[in-house]
């Protein structure tokens, strides 16, 4: 199978990691990579502005070699990770040529990335969701019909097992660790844990956390995101790694239940403690793989628990481990994006 694939390819990305694991399935792929096409990482508002004047054009750039790579690989597929920035006109291009159209979309709601997903979504033939709720907002919104269920899953090229160095667990060592981007509810929960148990040591590692005024926090917050190899260094080198979810926004009907690190964490042979809900419990078995919280005060307790108990600790995340080899890499995943996108 031909596939064109069109998302970010920077190493350690959810979008790279399932286009490499097409490619090992045995897909011929060709990809056009977001980034390279549009400027999303500048951090000074001076630039920003410039970014935001000139994003019509970078826009049009990205879609103008989407439809020449189209033209000369000749893909039977047509995969869209995400696609904030793919114009419904290209996939009409697309059809034309007589190409299959997926999309990949990973996130809690449709409306939150401007509007071209929502203009664009009832153009593909079929569309992955990451969320199990994603499946009736886009059949009540758009009209989607033909929508399935995917987690995520791990990259074992990027989430795996690390020889680590003094060097490495002086800079990311910690008892605790949290790698997600901030949220009011994040903040609130960690706050919370480090009220509880304030002799910790608590990193915090993303973006946005410049919004946090949790005093508590202060010392706790890296101020960076880690990517690719250093994120697994990060897992690695915390005895416990949370899952905290985020919360419901607008255009969806649900926060997360599960996400991404739900599985890169024991893909990276970390302790995962998790929040629990009614979906979040059937990929990790409670008592042997995982543990679970349900508010900030379970999961303080379940730190103070854990940390005091290393033997069992790592005798769950090392289960957890084994757990996410067997049954969620993005291999497991790819062969079943294969299997709907089959003629």
């Amino acid at each position: 199978m031909k596939i064109l694939a069109v998302g970010p390819l920077w190493r350690g990305s959810n979008a790279g990691g399932l286009f490499h694991a097409l490619s090992r399935a045995g897909c011929l792929i060709e990809v056009v990579d977001e980034f390279y096409h549009i400027s999303l990482q500048t951090k000074r508002k001076l630039t920003k502005v410039f970014e935001r004047l000139i994003r019509p054009m970078q826009v049009a750039e990205y879609n103008a070699a989407i439809r020449k790579k189209i033209e000369l690989f000749r893909p039977q597929v047509v995969l869209v990770y995400k696609g904030a920035f793919v114009l419904p006109e290209t996939l009409v291009s697309a059809r034309a040529h007589g190409c299959k159209l997926a999309l990949f979309y990973p996130d809690v709601s449709m409306a939150a990335h401007g509007p071209n997903i929502p203009r664009a979504i009832p153009l593909y033939d079929v569309v992955f969701t990451t969320k199990t709720f994603g499946i009736t907002d886009m059949a009540a919104k758009y009209g989607v019909k033909n929508a399935h269920f995917i987690p995520h899953g791990f990259d074992p090229e990027i989430h795996r097992k690390l020889a680590l160095s003094p060097e490495d667990k002086a800079s990311f060592g910690c008892d605790v660790s949290f790698i997600g981007t901030w949220s009011p509810k994040k903040e609130t929960w960690l706050a919370t844990l480090k009220t509880e148990c304030p002799d910790i040591n608590l990193k915090i590692w993303g973006e946005q956390w410049y919004k946090a005024k949790a005093p508590v926090l202060k010392s706790c917050i890296q101020h960076t995101a880690v990517l690719g190899d250093m994120y697994a260094i990060a897992i690695q080198c915390s005895k416990i790694n949370l899952g905290i979810l985020s919360e419901r926004v607008a255009g969806s009907s649900s926060g997360d239940l599960i996400t991404s690190r739900t599985f890169h964490i024991p893909g990276s042979s970390g302790f995962l403690l998790h929040e629990r809900n009614e979906e979040s419990v059937l990929y990790f078995d409670e008592n042997k793989e995982a543990r679970f919280f349900a508010d900030a005060k379970e999961m303080a307790a379940q730190v103070k628990f854990f940390l005091e108990n290393d033997g069992l600790r790592r005798q769950i995340q090392e289960a957890g481990y084994q757990r996410a080899l067997k049954d969620h890499s993005l291999d497991k995943r790819a062969a079943t994006v294969i299997g709907y996108l089959k003629p």
